[in-house]
C-alpha cells in the first residue's frame, strides 16, 4: 500500500517533448521523447538533475496529452521538438508507486480517494517521475513517484 503525503515542491526547469496521442500510442511518445531530449541536452551542454518524467496537463479523454522530459540545470533553447518546460511548484500530494506500470491505475485511485478523504482538491496537471530505470531492475522493483498539485 502506498503512503500519501502533502508537501511543497519547487518549480523545476526541464527540457521536454509535448505530444497528444491516442492512449494506445502513449509508449511511442516516451520511446521517441526521452532520446530526443537527451540528444538536445548533449548539444546544449545542459545537465540532467533528476529522473525522467511524464507530465499530464489534463485528464485523458479520447487522447492523452503528455510532456516527457528531464529536469535540467538551466533553461534550454528549443531544438526540433524539444522545448523548455517547467514542472510546477506549490502544494502537492505525493506517493511512490512500487511495481510495474500496469498497477499505476490502482495507485491513482487510492491517491484520489485519500485526497478526497482529507478534504483536499486535486488540480489539473500531474506528473510521474520514473525513479528506477526499467532496464536495470525487474518490474516488481520499479519506483514511480506520482506528484499531483492541489487546487
Amino acid at each position: 500500500m502506498s503512503e500519501f503525503e502533502v508537501k511543497e515542491v519547487r518549480p523545476r526547469t526541464a527540457a521536454a517533448v509535448r505530444s497528444e496521442v491516442p492512449a494506445d500510442r502513449i509508449r511511442e511518445v516516451f520511446d521517441r521523447g526521452f532520446p530526443a531530449v537527451m540528444r538536445a541536452l548533449s548539444a546544449s551542454g545542459a545537465t540532467v538533475v533528476g529522473p525522467p518524467f511524464g507530465y499530464y496537463p489534463r485528464a485523458p479523454g479520447d487522447t492523452i496529452e503528455v510532456v516527457v522530459g528531464f529536469p535540467v540545470d538551466r533553461e534550454i533553447a528549443p531544438t526540433g521538438e524539444v522545448v523548455p518546460f517547467t514542472l510546477p511548484g506549490g502544494r502537492v500530494v505525493s506517493t511512490v508507486h512500487v511495481g510495474p506500470y500496469s498497477g499505476l491505475g490502482n495507485t491513482y485511485r487510492r491517491l484520489v480517494e485519500w485526497a478526497e478523504g482529507q478534504g483536499l482538491t486535486l488540480a489539473e496537471g500531474m506528473w510521474e517521475s520514473y525513479v528506477t530505470d526499467p532496464g536495470t531492475a525487474p518490474p516488481s522493483e520499479w519506483l514511480i513517484e506520482i506528484t499531483w498539485p492541489l487546487a
